[in-house]
Order: structure tokens, then C-alpha cells, then sequence
């Protein structure tokens, strides 16, 4: 009697293609790197560029009119902290241009889409693969993955076919979940820049004017202009760069969502058109 070669345990499909390397969304692992670099250019942008003297009265102490760049710096210390949020949305939005753009592989998700329909309407599962291979990124990877899966239930005669659809479409479900993560990574920080920009620039606002008044209060009658001048200035400054950080980031946000959408649509449909071609075909 031969002796049994122990069962190997099977890795699931949608964990093979990605051990493949069938999809490299690229991205930024560690946002919080990313405020870190942000805040340490605003800090030497506020210190050594806006603050420089040569953007000064050196007799009063203010910015040489029409010098906007000295003006910013009357803003005060939430100027720095404003900028940083800035620059992390800028950051932010390119890295998940770029993550985006190789999510979506080498051609046009739609035409991709049609191609991949026209293989299943003739039961070119082979064609179907070299079109992923040639698309690359997350669709392709999906659907590789799906396409795996249908060749196994294929090729299996233990399974009804009610299981075999059930299996099918789990692998879908479950090479959708492995790749969503990565489209949607660094979002969640610039939805979060959306409100907290406001407010940041928001307290900064708040601040100025609170030094606007105190200069009102302590002149005795008479108004210093150059204290009231600089509450105001740190007033309106800080509030221009809390509306610019967070409509950037509301525009961001929602540009990319829209993105992610359409990509996930293009994963669902070409998914569901793999799932009922198996139901009509066997």
C-alpha cells in the first residue's frame, strides 16, 4: 500500500495573485512621515523665507507695503501649523494621484471591461488572462483572481454547481476586500484636513482678534495702530489659509472618492459578468 502524501493546505486565489505581485498599488505606507517632513519645511519656510528682514520696515517693524510675503508672517505662530496642513493635503493629493493612476493598470478601465466580456461570451478564459497580465493594477488583479477561481471550479466535480457559484463569487468578494485598503489609504487624513483646517484657521482668526482688542484696550484713549495692525493681519491671514487647506482638501477628497467609485463599479460589473457567465456555461 503506497503511503498517502499529506494534503497541502491551498492558499485562497485572491492571496495567490497578490503573492504574484499581479497588483502594486503604490502609495505612502506612513502618513504620519508625511506631516512630519510637512511641518518641518513650514517651519523653515516661516522662519527663513516669510520672516525674512528684508521684508521689513527695519525702523517700524512692519511689512514693506505691498510685500505679501512679510504680510503672511505677521499671520503669528498658527501660521507654520496652517501651512503644514497644506502641504500635507498637496502631499496627500499627488501620492493618491499616483496610487490611483497605477491602480487603474496601463489602459482604459471601461475598454478593459469590454474586452474581458467579449473572452467570457466565448469561454476564452486563457484570452482573459493575458488581458489582466496586460492591464495590470487592481481591476486586473481582481478579475485575475476570479478568473483562477473559475478555472478551479471548472475543473471540480465534487462541488454542485449552487456551490461552485457560492465559492465563485467569494473569491471576488474577497480579492475586492484585498485591494480596497490600498485605494482608499490616506483618505481618511484628508477628509479629517477638511474640518480641521477650518479650525485651525479658524483659532488663529480668534486669536488676532483678541490681540486686536487688546491693543484697542490697553492704548488709554488712544489707538496703537501698529499693535491693532498686527492683530488684524494675524486675523485675516490665518483665516486665508484655513479656507484654502480645507477647501483643497474638501475637493481633494471627493475628487478621489469619485475615482474609487468608478473603479469599484468596474470591479463589481466585470465581477458579476464572471459569476453569471459560470451560471449559463455549466
Amino acid at each position: 500500500m503506497e503511503a498517502q502524501k499529506p494534503n497541502t493546505p491551498q492558499k485562497p486565489v485572491a492571496a495567490k495573485a497578490k503573492a504574484q505581485g499581479e497588483h502594486k498599488v503604490r502609495g505612502i505606507k506612513n502618513a504620519f512621515m508625511v506631516i512630519i517632513c510637512c511641518a518641518v519645511v513650514a517651519v523653515c519656510l516661516y522662519k527663513f523665507v516669510f520672516g525674512d528682514p528684508s521684508h521689513f520696515d527695519p525702523a517700524t517693524g512692519h511689512p514693506l507695503p505691498g510685500d505679501f510675503l512679510g504680510t503672511i508672517y505677521m499671520g503669528g505662530v498658527i501660521v507654520p501649523v496652517l501651512q503644514t496642513l497644506f502641504l500635507t493635503v498637496i502631499v496627500l493629493s499627488v501620492e493618491r494621484w499616483i496610487a490611483l493612476s497605477s491602480a487603474k493598470g496601463k489602459g482604459s478601465i471601461s475598454k478593459f471591461v469590454a474586452e474581458v466580456k467579449k473572452c467570457l461570451v466565448k469561454n476564452d478564459i486563457e484570452g482573459a488572462q493575458k488581458l489582466c497580465a496586460k492591464q495590470q493594477g487592481s481591476v486586473a488583479a481582481v478579475v485575475s483572481s476570479a478568473l483562477l477561481k473559475y478555472k478551479e471550479m471548472d475543473a471540480n466535480t465534487m462541488l454542485t454547481k449552487e456551490q461552485k457559484l457560492t465559492s465563485l463569487q467569494q473569491a471576488v468578494e474577497e480579492a475586492t476586500a484585498l485591494e480596497m485598503p490600498a485605494l482608499q489609504q490616506n483618505l481618511p487624513i484628508v477628509a479629517t484636513l477638511t474640518t480641521l483646517g477650518t479650525l485651525v484657521g479658524l483659532l488663529g482668526t480668534v486669536i488676532g482678534m483678541i490681540r486686536s482688542f487688546a491693543a484697542l484696550g490697553a492704548g488709554g484713549g488712544s489707538v496703537d495702530s501698529m499693535a491693532l495692525s498686527v492683530g488684524i493681519s494675524e486675523a485675516l491671514i490665518n483665516t486665508a489659509f484655513g479656507i484654502a487647506t480645507g477647501a483643497l482638501a474638501v475637493i481633494s477628497y471627493n475628487f478621489y472618492t469619485n475615482k474609487i467609485d468608478n473603479l469599484t463599479y468596474a470591479i463589481d460589473e466585470i465581477g458579476f459578468s464572471i459569476v453569471q457567465t459560470f451560471a449559463a456555461t455549466h
